[in-house]
């Protein structure tokens, strides 16, 4: 049976995919249809009834943005009788809306101003009482519902996108207004999406609000810093004052008809290095570089600083240490032994295609806002089937996630090969391959890692009639003991199944780190430059660094995304001091601008010589992603064989694990200032009482090698004897598993 069908719209033959609407297929065709309350990527609103057309042999208009065609049909979008239900709809809308539009933040970009000139409504023929609407202060969020049209965008990308599902519509007929959902004041991540999506100026940037004008602020596209999800983004900037020439951020937007962007997206853009030229400090960087025996980095840079890095490397015999990277590269080299190929198959456009997902080895909701708005997106539209497995519930995956799968920590080379047996029942496997599954102890395997036979059963009914299937494998894995047969074994289900493979690198160049440098395992040694890590010497924009650099949002080059996609950043801001070009130039080599690199990356790995100012960065209108490019599959060879499980460790007493809260990533967000910093240490009642604690007190913690302070904080959605410990304002030792059992001893 045919998914196309064949029908007219103004005359014109077009084609539908089964599903389309009407509406979508229109804006396919570049046929105009106006709306109030569409968005692309959330089921229709249908509240404005903008988009009504006229379908032959149907009574009445029809809402285009919801109603599929049906074979042969004709469709008219525009006539006189549309055109005044057109007009009218809008004269209701401008009814006692009001007329602040010399002071409203969307001013010069506002829906209803457009709509109100586009449908020539000059004069108002309807009138109603107005009444008393307080405005609402909701954090970084200010809510006017005197402002409001109610098209319902928020309270539909809040409860399909973000899966915050924080705001809802109060039905009150005039007085109909949004409100927080089930509690007295809003309480979600503050992603700020549903400011992005509003037509009018009803949800605003409370830090924003008042502070410049849509047309005053120039546009600079970018991609997104905090994390490995390569968010598109624009940085809107301005001079500050008519004395002050010195451009400033001012807000963060995005193209939210097809992308979200989290809160430390939005809100977190202040992280700019503001230190001056220091010409003596140079000079000692220099020396400090030329009698290193390493350089320690983290995985905040491009890739053309990390080219520039290796090829330091070569030239005076320096050790590179970079812990996240190198065991994600270890991770990715054990995964290719057994897949044959460098590069995961998944993306974040797979996920959120998908109807049936697997994600282990991560708390999702903090550790990458972008996959966990690609499962929900998943799960709303498409009602796939989540499986959250982790040794930690997560109350923000609760509207998304259809089976929570608690396994003990430490246990997930166990749970990989209980679910690498269970989906590869049916698999064309070696003998081998099939002989190794068969031996497994799974008894042992079941009760050592709390994950039961009846669990695993659910997995094969639930994903029985499911056809797009994803596994997404978290960082917690990386710095396991077994990370090695971990990622073969999951490399086995990508070979043998339909399930696509997402490995989520922890920062926002991670990957791109992982696959320009050769690393070396990080060890304490003297005479360590660092690069926005610790060291004798520290250069980077690091606060207190001994040699200022420009940040991610002052330097032009590009990272690797989750997507195994090339991006490119662009200079929001610009900055006058030194850069690590300058200081490779000194030791040396010779390009006059850091992205003169960008078409040298490693080819071996995937990069394509292309030059930096040739790499587009936009969405067509579409929402087709043109941005930088995707990295060429590699091939490798696959002579690596899966091992046997190792006995399962175990972790008892107070254990903490390294998770940082809503909207903190690292010591970047950590510096901004709308981006709340909670430091506390979180536990749940269980683990009060068995580290005999209380709520507000100060603790000392000791785990691994790290001793930190911090304030215990009672968290009643939290359970278990397992406390989450912030990252974003220490140096943690990546090179230590994020499970670690811990002492903990009350400062008097």
């Amino acid at each position: 049976m045919s998914k196309i069908i064949n029908f007219k719209i103004d005359g014109q033959n077009v084609e539908a995919q089964k599903g389309e609407t009407i509406l979508q297929v229109a804006r396919k065709n570049d046929i105009y249809i106006p709306t109030m309350c569409y968005i692309e990527k959330t089921s229709a609103c249908a509240s404005c009834r903008m988009c009504v057309v006229e379908a032959q042999g149907v009574d009445g208009f029809v809402l285009s943005c919801n109603t599929p065609p049906t074979e042969g049909i004709e469709i008219t979008t525009n006539n006189a009788a549309l055109e005044v239900e057109r007009v009218n709809i809008m004269k209701l809308y401008d009814v006692n809306h009001p007329l602040e539009c010399g002071v409203c933040d969307k001013s010069g970009e506002c829906d209803l101003q457009n709509k109100t000139l586009e449908f020539n409504v000059g004069q108002q023929n309807f009138s109603a009482k107005d009444q008393p609407r307080k405005i609402e202060h909701w954090g970084l969020i200010n809510y006017d519902p005197a402002l409001c049209i109610m098209c319902e965008k928020c309270t539909h990308v809040c409860n399909e996108v973000i899966g915050d599902d924080a705001i809802d519509v109060k039905f009150g007929g005039y007085g109909s207004t949004i409100i927080p959902k089930n509690a007295e004041t809003l309480d979600c991540t503050f992603c700020g999406e549903c400011i992005a999506v509003c037509p009018v100026g009803a949800l605003v940037s409370s830090d924003f609000q008042y502070s410049a004008n849509a047309w005053e602020l120039s546009r600079v596209p970018s991609t997104c810093a905090h994390c490995s999800a390569g968010c598109s983004l624009e940085y809107e900037t301005r001079n500050t004052s008519i004395d002050n020439a010195v451009d400033s951020i001012y807000r963060v937007k995005n193209n939210f008809e097809f992308t979200s962007l989290c809160g430390a997206g939005r809100f977190g853009f202040d992280f700019a290095n503001t230190a001056v030229s220091d010409s003596a400090a140079f000079e000692k960087a220099l020396a400090a570089l030329e009698s290193a025996k390493a350089i320690r980095f983290s995985s905040i840079i491009t890739n053309e600083e990390a080219h520039i890095l290796q090829r330091l490397k070569e030239k005076m015999g320096l050790k590179l240490f970079n812990e996240d990277a190198r065991l994600f590269a270890v991770f990715m080299k054990a995964y290719s032994s057994v897949s044959g190929k460098l590069h995961h198959s998944g993306s974040l456009d797979a996920i959120k295609q998908a109807d049936g997902a697997i994600i282990i080895g991560s708390r999702i909701a903090t550790d990458n806002p972008g996959v966990r708005y690609a499962l929900t997106t998943a799960s709303k539209h498409n009602g796939a089937k989540i499986v959250y497995a982790h040794p930690i519930e997560d109350a923000l995956m609760q509207n998304t996630a259809s089976q929570f799968m608690k396994y003990e920590a430490g246990s997930e080379e166990g749970v990989m090969a209980l679910l690498a047996n269970t989906l590869l029942k049916d698999a064309d496997l070696s003998e081998v391959e099939r002989a190794y599954f068969d031996s497994l102890d799974l008894g042992y395997l079941e009760a050592e890692s709390n994950v039961g036979e009846d669990e695993l059963a659910n997995i094969t009914k639930t994903f029985a009639r499911t056809q797009n299937r994803v596994l997404i494998v978290g960082s917690d894995v990386f710095a396991h003991e077994r990370a090695d047969n971990i990622a073969k074994l999951a490399a086995l289900i990508e070979k043998y199944t339909d399930f696509s493979l997402v490995i989520i690198p922890e920062n926002v160049n991670t990957l791109g780190v992982s696959l320009i440098c050769d690393l070396d395992k990080d060890e304490a040694i003297e005479n360590v430059v660092g690069l926005n890590a610790e060291g004798s010497f520290v250069i980077g924009a690091t606060e207190g660094a001994d040699l200022a650099l420009g940040a991610l949002n002052q330097q032009e080059g590009t990272v690797v995304s989750i997507d195994n996609q090339v991006l490119p950043l662009n200079v929001a801001l610009s900055y006058e001091g030194y850069t690590l070009n300058d200081l490779a130039n000194s030791l040396g080599l010779d390009k006059e601008n850091t992205v003169d690199y960008t078409q040298e990356l490693n080819a071996a790995k995937g990069f394509k010589a292309i030059n930096f100012d040739s790499l587009e960065n936009f969405l067509d209108k579409y929402g087709k992603d043109v941005r930088g490019y995707i990295l060429d599959e590699v091939s490798c060879e696959a002579n690596g064989e899966v091992e046997e499980i190792a006995d399962l460790p175990e972790f008892n007493g107070t254990v903490i694990y390294h998770s940082n809260p809503v909207l903190q990533f690292n010591e970047f967000t950590n510096v901004t200032s709308q981006l709340e910093k909670d430091t506390s240490l979180r536990g749940s009642a269980q683990f009060a009482a068995a580290a005999k604690v209380s709520d507000g007190e100060m603790l000392e913690i000791s785990f691994g090698s790290s001793t930190v302070k911090r304030v215990f904080k009672l968290d009643k959605e939290l359970k278990g004897t397992v406390a989450l410990n912030p990252m974003f304002d220490i140096n943690v030792n990546k090179s230590e598993y994020r499970f670690l059992k811990s002492k903990i001893v009350r400062v008097m």
